[in-house]
């Protein structure tokens, strides 16, 4: 995967909601006939709704131990990829196809920024959001299953296209067709690509890892799982 070292600041980044999904747990039964309980079958949601601090209304997570709170409140996924994913299933792939809460355009992981925040909705009438980039997501095996595909995950991370979570600064309300709007950009060095090369590339440096975890914005699961990479490398050049 290849580093993005940032990118530019100058102008207004913007992007657009294409459509909003929300979903609750719900009992599906694998192949191998074992039931399996996840909320990642989310479905498209009409007219405007309303964002809290952990949650849009009527989305909910079956594992909170990994899923939602409040660095987690909202996971997008930009629609830019989802041809390319599509061909390599062999299946269309519909909006909301990785779980995400968020469906984008403009908004891919080499033009985003951890830290970045953004404003959607208030251009409707009724009080907008504001939302800050916490963290890459961590493809997970929700995705595996989903879609039948073991792969899936490991593709994800070499190609960078992960998709995000965001915290919520301000709460109110979104729907389809929102322009989402750059209004501060504190890290322009740390792209979510940037990020994800660090966290998955094994010959990442030290410092690097090190600048990444430092990151004001960054979530707290990333610190804590980037400090273990860091131990487990120092531990491994100790003993060389």
């Amino acid at each position: 995967m290849g580093t993005e070292r940032g990118v530019t600041t100058s102008g207004t980044l913007t992007g657009t909601l294409l459509s909003v999904q929300v979903g609750k747990p719900r009992a599906v039964a694998l192949r191998t006939g074992r039931i399996w309980e996840s909320a990642i079958h989310k479905q498209e949601t009409a007219g405007r709704i309303a964002l809290g601090s952990t949650n849009l209304v009527g989305d909910e997570q079956a594992d909170k131990r990994h899923h939602g709170g409040p660095d987690k409140a909202v996971c997008c996924y930009a629609a830019e990829h989802y041809p390319e994913w599509s061909h390599l299933l062999g299946l269309p792939m519909p909006h909301g196809g990785f779980g995400e809460n968020f469906t984008t355009q403009g908004l891919t992981e080499e033009r985003v920024c951890i830290g970045d925040v953004f404003t959607a909705g208030g251009a409707h009438g009724s009080g907008g959001v504001v939302v800050q980039v916490s963290q890459p997501r961590q493809p997970c095996a929700n995705i595996s299953r989903r879609w039948e595909r073991p792969d899936l995950p490991r593709r994800m991370e070499e190609t960078g296209r992960t998709g995000c979570y965001l915290r919520v600064l301000a709460e109110g309300e979104v729907g389809a067709g929102d322009t989402v709007t750059l209004i501060d950009r504190p890290h322009p060095q740390w792209t979510l690509l940037r990020a994800n090369s660090v966290m998955y590339d094994h010959a990442a440096e030290i410092s690097e890892i090190e600048e990444l975890r430092a990151l004001g914005a960054l979530s707290a699961e990333w610190k804590r799982i980037l400090g273990r990479k860091i131990r487990k490398r120092q531990g491994a050049e100790d003993g060389e």
